[in-house]
C-alpha cells in the first residue's frame, strides 16, 4: 500500500498564548504522535508544548521548508495573530486528526 506524504509546517502549544514550537514534516498525524508521546524529546516535551493549532500544507517539501524558516523568523505576536485568525479559542487541531482531546493545561506560576 502506498502512502501518500502531504508536506506541512505545523505549530504547537502549550496552552493558549503559551509557548509556540513550529515544525516541518510529510506525515503530521505521526509526527504529532511522536511529540505526544515523548519520542522526540527536547524542547516539545520538556516544556510540554503537545496542542496542535495551525498548520499549513504544501506541494512539495521545499516549500514547506521555506515557509517554517520564515515563521520561525517572525516575532511572537505575528505568530500568535497568524494562529488566532484561523483558530481563536486555540482549540487543538489533533482531534480533528483522530487524537484524544489534551487535558487542559495548568500553568506553572
Amino acid at each position: 500500500m502506498l502512502i501518500e506524504r502531504q508536506p506541512c509546517v505545523y505549530i504547537l502549544a502549550s496552552q493558549p498564548r503559551g509557548t509556540l514550537y513550529i515544525g516541518v514534516t510529510s506525515d503530521l498525524a505521526k509526527r504529532l504522535w511522536q511529540h505526544r508521546e515523548g519520542v522526540t524529546g527536547g524542547f516539545v516535551t520538556r516544556y510540554q508544548v503537545h496542542r496542535l493549532v495551525r498548520y499549513e500544507t504544501f506541494g512539495d517539501m521545499e516549500q514547506a521548508i521555506l515557509r517554517e524558516k520564515q515563521l520561525k523568523n517572525w516575532h511572537r505576536q505575528w505568530k500568535i495573530n497568524l494562529i488566532e485568525q484561523a483558530n481563536p479559542h486555540w482549540d487543538d487541531m489533533g482531534v480533528g486528526l483522530g487524537f484524544e482531546p489534551l487535558a487542559p493545561s495548568r500553568r506553572k506560576d
